[in-house]
């Protein structure tokens, strides 16, 4: 695959691509380009369970309602992204791969609050209404 594209010799054929997350305009866009390129079938599989909570630990993510996986069953997702199929490894997976047995949900060994919504301490901002002017959240939004 050079560039991105299946090469001539795949034109009319199915196509699979496995990618690190799902942005809607991004995957999107490989979607398109690989449709032009002559594909016939899309299917889509990323190697990390779907973000569906907002990281507050140093990932630039965008608020919860803004997130796809958040608002859209997998279905719904290829169906915006335009792919024939769409698959994420699940959370045990992601464990799995990492040598452990599954994720304890009492004890993750990871913070896997954007897959699992479990953030390891509570969201005092989120939780209980605030004095806006006392909300670092509030001041950044």
């Amino acid at each position: 695959m050079a560039n991105g594209f299946p090469p001539p010799k795949w034109r009319n054929d199915a196509y699979g691509s496995m990618i690190r997350s799902c942005v809607g305009t991004t995957s999107k866009k490989i979607v398109e380009m690989v449709r032009a390129a002559g594909a016939r079938e899309v299917h889509m599989r990323i190697s990390s369970p779907p973000t569906t909570h907002s990281c507050f630990y140093g990932i630039d993510t965008p608020e919860r309602a803004k997130l796809l996986a958040a608002r859209n069953s997998e279905a719904e997702m290829a169906a915006l992204i335009g792919v024939d199929s769409l698959a994420f490894i699940s959370i045990d997976g992601l464990y799995r791969a990492l040598g452990h047995s599954g994720r304890d949900a009492e004890a993750p060994a990871y913070c896997d609050a954007c897959f699992s919504g479990d953030y390891p301490i509570p969201l005092t901002d989120h939780a209980e209404p605030r004095d806006p002017q006392f909300s670092l959240l509030a001041e950044l939004a």
